[in-house]
């Protein structure tokens, strides 16, 4: 009989889901998925049945889902104290927004295609080299196409920021991305978020330490607004024209390189560097 009448406070699959706005199959998936597990189950007849200060935490999952984050992002954003859980959101609420914006900038390019009106290419500029020192960073390495590329970027830099900023590390600004293999919207490449820095710092979770090595490199200057896909790539062709014709042997793979600030920065400043590592003398 007590198991009939259930315990006092426990909801039924079809209440609780009334109640938190989640329907039977999100339930389910989120049960399957360890994000949201019944209280209990009856052993009876395997009713799923729910706590009401389970509530809440549904409530919330309902919310994200409707602004679209994934369900590991929400994971994350669950998993500590709501301190640690509104940072989070904040990150992915930023890369979602720098997401946004590039995706913009592809748009006005293409309806600037299509409409055979006169788009924006990318001024003459020179393409000069010059030699980086050496440079311990923190870094992130994430796999990624096209068109999650910018918000994986965006978070993984805030990540490290943080991390860098919590152990009381100096940072000279900037930071670079260095691109493993080829991001198109069709397929995934290893991208790695490097943020130079002085002092003593642990690696954590996803974040490792290494030195970047000394290195000759190749580059030129665009602005902001020039760093939407696919207006960026005559930038990357520029260079790796000049590096064929200038006879050098590359000697790593490109990067770009986000100036100190590059979040101030207008649409018009010059703020990010495409940069080739090549040898110290041409053949």
């Amino acid at each position: 009989m007590a198991e009939a009448r259930e315990i006092e406070g426990e909801l039924t699959t079809g209440e609780f889901g009334r109640r938190s706005g989640l329907s039977h199959k999100a339930l389910r998936l989120y049960d399957v998925s360890g994000l949201l597990a019944p209280a209990r189950v009856n052993p009876v007849n395997g009713t799923r049945l729910y706590s009401a200060s389970q509530l809440e935490r549904a409530r919330r999952i309902s919310v994200m889902r409707q602004l679209g984050m994934p369900l590991a992002t929400i994971t994350e954003v669950l998993s500590g104290t709501d301190e640690e859980g509104l940072i989070r959101l904040d990150r992915w609420w930023a890369a979602e927004q720098a997401s946004n914006e590039a995706r913009k900038a592809t748009l006005e390019y293409l309806r600037n295609r299509m409409l055979r009106t006169p788009g924006p290419g990318l001024a003459p500029r020179a393409v000069l080299t010059r030699f980086v020192p050496e440079a311990k960073v923190a870094c992130i390495r994430a796999d990624s196409d096209q068109q999650s590329l910018v918000g994986v970027l965006v978070s993984s830099m805030m990540e490290i920021h943080a991390h860098l900023e919590q152990a009381g590390a100096e940072l000279p600004g900037g930071w670079s991305v260095i691109f493993h293999g080829p991001v198109t919207p069709e397929s995934e490449a290893t991208v790695e978020v490097c943020v130079p820095f002085t002092g003593l710092v642990d690696p954590a979770g996803p974040i490792a330490i290494r030195v970047e090595p000394a290195r000759s490199e190749a580059y030129c200057t665009i602005t902001k607004d020039e760093c939407s896909y696919p207006r960026i790539m005559i930038a990357y062709d520029l260079v790796d024209a000049w590096v064929r014709r200038s006879g050098w042997l590359t000697t790593g793979p490109v990067r770009e390189i986000y100036h100190p600030g590059f979040q101030y920065a207008a649409s018009s400043d010059l703020s990010v560097d495409i940069a080739q590592p090549i040898e110290g003398t041409a053949r």
